[in-house]
């Protein structure tokens, strides 16, 4: 190797170790026993034709000094917004200087002012301190997101105008390429932000949402169930027929005196149009489970600070490091548990076994014409406390039950999505479409439909009788690593490790919010019982409240220690509940942050302020070594957790 790699490989070692990024020598020493191979020039100039030298590498420096001391020698009021435009300035730079072969001044850049941008932009640093040669960009995927997109900054108009004639005044042209070419300001009239009213949205890999991404009408509402009246009509008619077994008795109209079955339900009016999305149609059997569940949440407590919920927690021993996700049915009878040898095991959680239905040979003796043909078809005999499925090429990372309990969607490492039937206990179908490891898959709050994320940063909606998705949901930046369905089905929102929150329309496929506040990639989602709040929390250990009229961010709670990696509201509305790695359950009394929340406020300003969540803290949970991976509400407010018991660390 000639003395001039050796320098240059000295340079990159003194940038990572400043970093603190380890595992780095074996990689460099690979790269420096590599020969003088061509660099594949063309492939890499197809991605980054906009990196075009500026003639002279001092310029880059001398440049970023002066935007950094306007920044500094800024009034007050408008240095923060001004400082927002240092990164994203910066990270062009050095990406341009490792474009056009100067990799000195690139490390020198970079040693120089990477350690004093914001910390949450630390991780991305590292990162691109590894890009140190033009061929190593190919492929990237920070280097393709900062090529690709322009880096979004939201600026008052005042702000901006102070930019604009400074780089005017100047005359840079190195400054000047990169804000016209990668940089877009979204500007809005009025006060410019203070800091902590920036880092409260910032972070992002693209930069900041832009207004324009919200602005869409968003249908959040829950719209009025039209079942009710259905379901109550036999009731009504099998009490009259018992009246008329007894003449001489008095008719009783219990039906009508049924609060559930008198009770009226309002229209939303932010509700979605009934026929907005095509609903499958209820069976009979459907409409007795449903009205089943309408008795027993009839029968729930509401919870408060003055009346916090009971807490059942089912911790799996002899499984640390091997299961990757759990489940729990909406009835709470049975739970699923996904490991990482490519198993799924379903257990029941009430004394009713897990029967199997029985052979093709005693089916023909079924009479099928019979009300309950559906309990003839169980083999009595088959009942087991578990049952294993297995069928997947790898660890399955998020199961799912389907609202009527008899079948289970699966996802796994190996791209595939399998549904099981749980009558049979055998899959069904495998749905192929990802390219990559599929890390979440949820079904609809009606079933039929389904939704799945990916390592290919995609998400997509399915439904149960198709191989192929009926809609692919692209625009984040990395994998997405969460989704959840919003309670009225129309909306799906999706967690990436972009640090974006999106919410996106299943029935054209668009987003309709676009939400930036996190830190570290999201891992949970969560929406309100009314539908217009959204709840998401991740790797930053907080957790966060979006207004879904607007998309702006409204709240943070903080707490946790480690990552929080799962979110439930109680059935009533009234508590948030949080759990993670730092083995706790965190109570947040939801209903006095959304009484102290000001719609109006909230709807009309550009900038809402963001409410600090230790004042709605109700309680923390703590189990004995064992993080949490599941929350679930019962019907009647018990809350259930489920957790994996760490040993390594007891």
């Amino acid at each position: 190797m000639s003395d001039p790699d050796k320098n240059q490989l000295a340079a990159v070692l003194q940038v990572l170790k400043k970093y603190n990024l380890k595992g780095t020598e074996e990689l460099l020493k690979k790269e420096a026993n590599l020969s003088d191979d061509v660099e594949q020039d063309s492939d890499v100039s197809n991605v980054l034709t906009g990196y075009k030298s500026d003639g002279d590498p001092e310029a880059y420096e001398t440049s970023y000094l002066e935007l950094k001391r306007f920044v500094e020698n800024s009034l007050d009021i408008y240095k923060h917004e001004l400082g927002m435009i240092l990164y994203p300035v910066l990270v062009h730079m050095y990406l341009e200087l490792v474009y056009n072969g100067h990799t000195d001044k690139a490390i020198s850049l970079m040693m120089k002012f990477g350690p004093e941008q914001d910390v949450y932009y630390q991780d991305d640093l590292r990162r691109l301190a590894m890009v140190t040669k033009r061929d190593h960009m190919n492929g990237n995927e920070l280097t393709d997101t900062f090529k690709s997109n322009q880096f979004i900054l939201r600026m008052s108009r005042d702000t901006y105008s102070l930019l604009k004639r400074h780089l005017h005044d100047k005359k840079a042209s190195v400054l000047l390429n990169i804000v016209q070419e990668h940089l877009y300001f979204d500007m809005y009239e009025g006060v410019a932000r203070n800091k902590s009213q920036i880092d409260a949205t910032s972070g992002a890999v693209g930069g900041e949402a832009r207004r324009q991404d919200n602005k869409t009408k968003v249908y959040y509402g829950i719209p009025k169930a039209p079942d009710i009246q259905i379901l109550t009509a036999p009731v009504e008619d099998e009490e009259e027929t018992n009246d008329q077994d007894n003449p001489d008795k008095p008719k009783k109209k219990k039906s009508k005196k049924d609060p559930l079955l008198s009770k009226k339900t309002k229209s939303d009016p932010n509700a979605p149009p009934a026929d907005r999305i095509p609903v499958p149609d209820l069976k009979d059997n459907d409409k007795v489970e449903k009205l089943k569940a309408l008795r027993e949440a009839s029968k729930r407590i509401n919870l408060g600070p003055d009346c916090l919920p009971s807490c059942c927690c089912y911790t799996l021993l002899n499984s640390n490091y091997t299961v990757c996700c759990a489940e729990i049915t909406e009835d709470s009878s049975m739970l699923a548990v996904g490991f990482n040898d490519s198993v799924i095991k379903v257990f029941t959680l009430v004394p009713q076994k897990l029967k199997a239905m029985k052979t093709a040979e005693q089916l023909l003796d079924v009479n099928f014409e019979a009300d309950d043909v559906l309990v003839r078809m169980m083999d009595e005999r088959s009942g087991e406390t578990a049952r294993s499925l297995c069928g997947h090429g790898g660890p399955v990372y998020s199961v799912s039950f389907s609202p009527d309990r008899t079948l289970l969607l699966s996802c796994s490492e190996d791209a595939t999505i399998r549904l099981w039937s749980l009558q049979i206990w055998a899959c069904l179908v495998v749905y192929k479409g990802h390219m990559f490891p599929v890390w979440d898959v949820k079904f609809s709050p009606l079933g039929y439909y389904f939704a799945s994320c990916s390592y290919d940063r995609t998400a997509r909606l399915w439904v149960t009788d198709h191989y192929q998705p009926v809609k692919i949901f692209a625009g984040h930046f990395s994998d997405v690593d969460c989704i959840q369905f919003h309670p009225n089905s129309n909306y799906i929102a999706t967690g990436s490790s972009d640090r974006r929150v999106c919410l996106w329309d299943v029935t054209t496929g668009n987003h309709v919010r676009l939400m930036t506040g996190h830190k570290q990639p999201i891992h949970a989602l969560a929406f309100s019982v009314c539908g217009r709040y959204v709840a998401s929390a991740g790797t930053d250990c907080r957790v966060l409240i979006w207004d879904l009229s607007h998309g702006h961010l409204i709240a943070e709670f903080s707490g946790h220690e480690k990552t929080i990696h799962c979110l439930a509201f109680s059935r009533c509305g009234n508590i948030l509940v949080s759990g993670g790695l730092d083995c706790s359950v965190k109570l947040w009394n939801f209903n006095k942050f959304t009484e102290d929340t000001n719609s109006d406020d909230v709807n009309i300003s550009h900038n809402p302020e963001v409410k600090i969540g230790e004042d709605y803290l109700l309680r923390t949970f703590q189990t004995k070594n064992s993080p949490l991976i599941n929350l679930h509400f019962t019907r009647r407010n018990l809350m259930i957790a489920v957790a994996v018991f760490d040993a390594v660390n007891t």
